[in-house]
Formats: structure tokens, C-alpha cells, sequence
């Protein structure tokens, strides 16, 4: 079966996250916060989280510690093998699959805008963020992919 290729974040895109790092370090918790209430409109996406990691604020800290450091790092992935491990692992434990990860950027972009504002997260900010979005999706949508066809075969 033929798989779409992997998007690539430009080289502008790039430097863009980047050079955001540090608002994300400083507003990551209030993205990340924002977003899940954005995300968990969905009923059927909020039944996939554990609760009490929401409540106690304990996923929005992880989360905005993982955005950061993919921004910190997004032009040396290799730095992020073990992290992205920990993700898919996560991932596939939770059932996430490619359709779910549309929701995730509709709910992550606009609260990046929504905590930094329309002047920091301009449209070329968010547009950057986009690509770096898309391109860790693919890799976990494909890592995600084998672990469900190793764990099948098992």
C-alpha cells in the first residue's frame, strides 16, 4: 500500500519555530491548557484522556515540555528518539489514530494565537508552527502505524 510522503518543515519554518522557543517556554502551559479545552469539545476525543492527569495539570506540563522541546530541537530530531518512543507508545496505548490528528491542530494553532496573540503568533508564525506540526505528525502516524501492526502480529 502506498503511503503519502513526509512532510518536511521548510528551512523558514524552521527558524521560525525556533526563534519561538522562547515564548513557548515562557506561555507553553497556557497553550497547551487552551488547546485541550479546545480539543475536549470533542466528547468522543476527552473519553481518550486520563482525567485526573488533565486536572492536576500534569498533561498540559508534559505536553508543553515536549512542544518546547521539539522547537528547541525541531532541526535535530535525532535528539527526540526517545521522547518520540514515549509518545507513540502513549499514543497506541490510547488508541490515537491518523484521523485524530487534524483535531489536535485545529485545537493547538489557534490557541497558540490565543495565548500569544495575533502580533507574536502572526499568520507566518502559525503557518511555521503548521509545517513543524505536520512533520511530527507524519513521523508518529507512521511510527504509530508499526507499533499497531507489531502488536497485531503478536
Amino acid at each position: 500500500k502506498g503511503k503519502p510522503p513526509m512532510r518536511i518543515a521548510s528551512p523558514a519554518a524552521i527558524a521560525i519555530v525556533k526563534a519561538t522557543a522562547p515564548a513557548i517556554e515562557q506561555h507553553g502551559e497556557a497553550i497547551t491548557t487552551a488547546m485541550y479545552a479546545r480539543l475536549f469539545q470533542n466528547a468522543d476525543v476527552a473519553a481518550m484522556f486520563d482525567r485526573a492527569a488533565q486536572e492536576s495539570g500534569e498533561q498540559p506540563r508534559r505536553l508543553a515540555a515536549a512542544i518546547l522541546a521539539y522547537a528547541r530541537n525541531i532541526d535535530k530530531l535525532q535528539n527526540l528518539g526517545t521522547a518520540v518512543q514515549r509518545m507513540v507508545a502513549r499514543h497506541v496505548e490510547t488508541g490515537v489514530q491518523p484521523q485524530h490528528y487534524p483535531l489536535v491542530a485545529e485545537a493547538l494553532l489557534p490557541a497558540i494565537r490565543d495565548v500569544l496573540g495575533a502580533e507574536v503568533a502572526s499568520d507566518e508564525v502559525l503557518g511555521a508552527w503548521g509545517e513543524a506540526y505536520w512533520m511530527l505528525a507524519d513521523i508518529l502516524i507512521s511510527a504509530e502505524a508499526q507499533a499497531y501492526e507489531s502488536a497485531e502480529a503478536a
